[in-house]
């Protein structure tokens, strides 16, 4: 029930506030280790989340786990999508949509769990579309909001935290990750979504 109201009940990233202001944080993450995918949402009749099931399907969060021990993992939060033109994108934190081009792909990532320390630690995926790698640490200025995270939402959230951040001095050396906390049955006005650019 918890989880209707928002309650996040899994592992979350670690991370340093550096700094925060009225209009964003400042944060320092710690290296992790994620799994990912990166797909075209036409493959799963244009849904953006599509991705989502391959990556459920590697931690075993929908049945059987699909990797190589077969190993549970532990769902964390959040998930993390980047959307992109063509060319691919280095991926950081939670999920994180990026868009830019008409020909878009998107890049959905899980932050697995602590104890994985390094890629090689982590189970092997069966599915070759999803790939381990390690996250260095990184810093970004985040903007937290709930509701839903439409396009137009986020659009207008990230174009507000870039001039946020550019105002205050920040170099901006990427492009913006949407990181979505919550399952979509959480009540809208519970959930917990950030915008997050990375930053020098």
């Amino acid at each position: 029930m918890g989880m209707v109201f928002g309650k996040i009940a899994v592992e979350t990233p670690k991370y340093q506030v550096l700094k925060t202001t009225a209009d964003y944080e400042i944060r320092q993450y710690a290296p992790s280790v994620a799994a990912q995918v990166t797909y075209d949402p036409s493959v799963f009749n244009g849904n953006r989340d599509g991705g989502f099931t391959v990556l459920a399907n590697y931690i075993g969060a929908l049945g059987n786990p699909q990797n190589t021990k077969p190993e549970k993992i532990a769902m964390t939060a959040p998930v993390i999508t980047q959307q992109s033109s063509a060319e691919k994108i280095a991926m950081t934190a939670p999920v994180v949509t990026k868009e830019a081009g008409d020909a878009k792909t998107v890049t959905m990532q899980f932050l697995l769990p602590a104890k994985y320390q390094k890629a090689e630690e982590a189970p092997k995926p069966v599915d070759e579309r999803v790939v381990i790698r390690e996250v260095g640490e990184r810093k970004y200025g985040v903007v937290t909001f709930s509701g839903v995270a439409s396009e137009q939402v986020v659009e207008d959230r990230v174009e507000k935290l870039k001039r946020a951040l550019e105002k205050d001095g920040f170099k901006i050396i990427g492009e913006y990750l949407l990181a979505r906390f919550n399952p979509p049955w959480t009540l809208p006005a519970f959930r917990t979504n950030e915008v997050m650019i990375p930053v020098e």
